[in-house]
């Protein structure tokens, strides 16, 4: 199901203004504005939202203002009237806020760092649960997620199911770290960790004492007591 959900994507000719309007103020690739502009030739409320966009290729603006017959307004020129970092992440947030749960899936699995950012914590698990299946997805994200106690278990088990992610040490050292990680994973993990790591861990209180005590006995191991 999450691989047909992935090839599927979003239909750009049927997306409502605002999911396209979220998706375009986040969007760190120019394929973006090409794909949105390709498939909405027929909605001029869709061409106008790329124009007003000061992200918008240029390329993109001069086939829109073809199509609308209006003067082509360089991003330059857009730029000028972009709101601060502060003011546009609240709007971003506002704007999600206003979205049905099957838009939030769908912009999770295409947004940009900021919606990620935001879905990460939205209240419906399917939701944030879906951003992890989103390409963009960094590893410094990853490491967050994997230690954030607020995040439900069913995250941090799908963290620990892709290979790719556990290559990264930081990531398997923030799930044996989490309280909020499932026991099987962590005890299985805290073997993995290095040995100044494993001395720390045997006194860290907010981890359960199976985990402190298999990291004790592994580091006095490693020490050949």
């Amino acid at each position: 199901m999450e691989e047909n959900r992935r090839l599927l994507g979003i239909d750009f000719s049927t997306a409502s203004p605002l999911l396209v309007e979220l998706l375009l103020d986040d969007a760190s690739e120019p394929v973006l504005f090409e794909e949105i502009a390709k498939a909405n030739m027929n909605r001029p409320e869709i061409l106008g939202l790329l124009m007003e966009n000061p992200d918008t290729p240029n390329e993109v603006r001069q086939q829109i203002a073809d199509i609308l017959s209006l003067p082509v307004t360089q991003k330059t020129e857009v730029a000028a009237v972009r709101k601060n970092p502060e003011e546009r992440s609240q709007t971003i947030l506002q704007r999600i806020q206003k979205l049905s749960v099957s838009e939030r899936i769908q912009i999770a699995l295409r947004g940009g760092k900021e919606i990620r950012t935001i879905l990460l914590r939205d209240p419906n698990k399917e939701v944030s649960l879906t951003v992890l299946e989103n390409p963009k997805l960094t590893e410094t994200e990853i490491e967050l997620v994997a230690k954030s106690r607020s995040m439900p278990d069913e995250a941090l088990r799908k963290i620990s199911k892709k290979k790719a992610w556990m290559k990264n040490y930081n990531v398997i050292h923030a799930l044996v770290a989490n309280p909020k990680t499932p026991p099987a994973i962590s005890l299985h993990l805290v073997s993995e960790l290095k040995t100044k790591d494993l001395a720390l861990l045997g006194k860290n209180k907010n981890v359960s004492e199976g985990i402190r005590s298999t990291a004790k006995k592994i580091f006095k191991a490693r020490q050949g007591h």
